[in-house]
């Protein structure tokens, strides 16, 4: 029923509402009305699809088969409707790995032409953001490679971007450019000082260090007590973050900077944990090296342990207007 998509080592599972259906979850007909009722129906949802079969989960493996979970689409012509679900089974208010995926699953299905431009909507139920978030999709061919321009949008920086706030968040300007300091992140690290808040759809901290030998390793973030003191930094205030320095969670990176227009970054999602990449981390990682003066306006290559993701920086005026990312997927066999 679920078909599981790979995209940089991001694996989702796609379904749809009437697939869900099917098999006993009362998923609403509307993605509106899905978002608002999601703790009725998506605990179910992650049971049923992203849970491993009994005596199927491979030793070392994560708790489920997937990184999230996909539900759309709800219509069967643009603007798509879909909902991203994370494993801890809150929403998404966007994935560029994810998008990327539903793009692939949406044009292998026959319900998008495959050189016209097409929306996403994404619903989702924060109180921070608007919903649905449109994300606009173009077909494309780098280097022989078939995937999809997601068009992210224009970044927002800064505390307020993504509703950081405490006595825990200090505030500085390096090269003109805002930086914080997360104490959370400083006290784990002596080279975790140097932060920047990026809203790109949904929120993120990128934690920029000047040698690559201070990022953390990805086998270091699945590791208590790093993983446990990273997931109360980065999950929402309830039963496992305690939403400090943001009370609705907030997506962690670090990068550093390899090459010219080139960085090295990992991830630590809110409601995921570590993942092996994650398309809206590499859009808030470039985002965040070029207000810093780390990377020049183009092409961002952003190296995750899953792969490499392409980012382009659109600058007008001295301001960052626009920020576009590069996917591929394909289903996993």
């Amino acid at each position: 029923m679920a078909l599981f998509y790979d995209a940089r080592g991001n694996i989702y599972a796609v379904i749809s509402p009437d697939a869900l259906r099917s098999l006993g979850v009362n998923v609403p007909k509307s993605a509106a009305d899905a978002a608002l009722s999601r703790r009725s129906w998506a605990p179910q949802a992650v049971a049923v699809v992203c849970d491993w079969p009994e005596g199927e989960r491979p030793a070392g493996s994560k708790a489920h088969r997937s990184d999230g979970l996909l539900v759309g689409p709800f219509q069967e012509a643009a603007p798509f409707d879909v909902l991203i679900v994370n494993t801890d089974s809150t929403l998404a208010e966007r994935s560029g790995n994810g998008l990327t995926i539903f793009s692939q699953s949406l044009a292998d299905t026959g319900l998008t032409p495959t050189d016209q431009a097409f929306t996403l909507h994404v619903h989702h139920d924060h109180d921070d953001s608007a919903s649905p978030s449109p994300t606009e999709v173009v077909p494309a061919v780098i280097d022989g490679t078939s995937g999809f321009w997601l068009d992210i949008g224009t970044p927002g920086f800064g505390p307020a971007a993504v509703g950081a706030k405490g006595p825990g968040v200090g505030e500085a300007v390096i090269n003109d450019a805002p930086i914080n300091r997360v104490e959370r992140l400083a006290e784990l690290h002596p080279d975790w000082k140097t932060s920047v808040f990026v809203r790109v759809g949904n929120p993120h901290c990128v934690t920029l260090v000047t040698d690559a030998a201070s990022l953390p390793s990805f086998q270091q973030l699945h590791e208590a007590p790093l993983n446990e003191a990273l997931t109360r930094i980065a999950f929402a205030a309830g039963e496992f973050g305690e939403g400090d320095p943001c009370p609705a969670g907030v997506n962690l990176q670090w990068a550093a900077r390899v090459a010219p227009n080139r960085l090295m970054a990992r991830v630590f999602e809110r409601g995921e944990g570590p993942t092996a990449s994650s398309g809206t981390s590499a859009s808030a990682v470039a985002a965040a090296a070029w207000l810093s003066g780390w990377v020049d306006a183009g092409t961002v290559e952003v190296s995750m342990p899953g792969g490499t993701a392409p980012v382009r920086l659109i600058e007008h005026e001295g301001q960052l207007r626009q920020v576009q990312l590069f996917g591929q997927a394909h289903i996993q066999r």
